[in-house]
């Protein structure tokens, strides 16, 4: 039996988003500029470096976003870091239909990017590149400047933000060493 020789299983969508949520990440506020100069951004943890030579960075966006059309409209795009006691803010941008700047201190960035006061790192990039890749469309940055300070970051894992002391665990028994 050669590693081909198999039947092909349906994927139930919720467990596989369940099992996904098993992957701890860090929590990260995208954003950008809008044709008309306005702010934008959103809430993502599908952010990973790519390459440290050149310096290069990714993220997706579903397809769907409403604010897709502003980050391909855009030539650069910002990742703000967030910190622990920043979870009040990872909801907020999370949630679509709001001005989510509104109240929150940030200042522009080298490329006029929003950047968020109390960030743990900021990530200044030019879109390097975008393409589709099933229900999202991956973004790949150019980092022309970083930042960073100390701090606790604020994690992600099963469905919830937490710190990284806190991290839930399971005795479950569904996954095997």
């Amino acid at each position: 039996m050669s590693i081909l020789d198999f039947a092909a299983v349906p994927i139930d969508q919720r467990q596989l988003r369940d099992a996904f949520g098993r992957f701890a990440t860090g929590v990260t506020v995208i954003t950008t500029r809008t044709p008309s100069g306005g702010a934008a951004g959103l809430t993502a943890n599908s952010f990973s470096a790519v390459s440290l030579d050149p310096p290069l960075l990714m993220w997706s966006l579903r397809q769907t976003s409403a604010l897709l059309p502003a980050f391909l409209q855009s030539a650069a795009f910002a990742v703000n870091v967030l910190a622990l006691e920043q979870a009040e803010l990872a909801r907020r941008f999370a949630t679509p239909g709001r001005n989510k700047f509104d109240g929150i201190h940030y200042y522009s960035g080298l490329m006029g990017c929003p950047l968020i006061t109390g960030c743990l790192a900021h990530f200044e990039c030019r879109t390097e590149n975008s393409f589709g890749c099933g229900d999202h469309r991956i973004f790949i940055g150019h980092i022309e400047r970083s930042t960073h300070r100390d701090g606790e970051p604020l994690v992600f894992s099963t469905g919830a933000y937490c710190a990284l002391s806190a991290l839930p665990t399971s005795s479950s028994g569904d996954a095997e060493p």
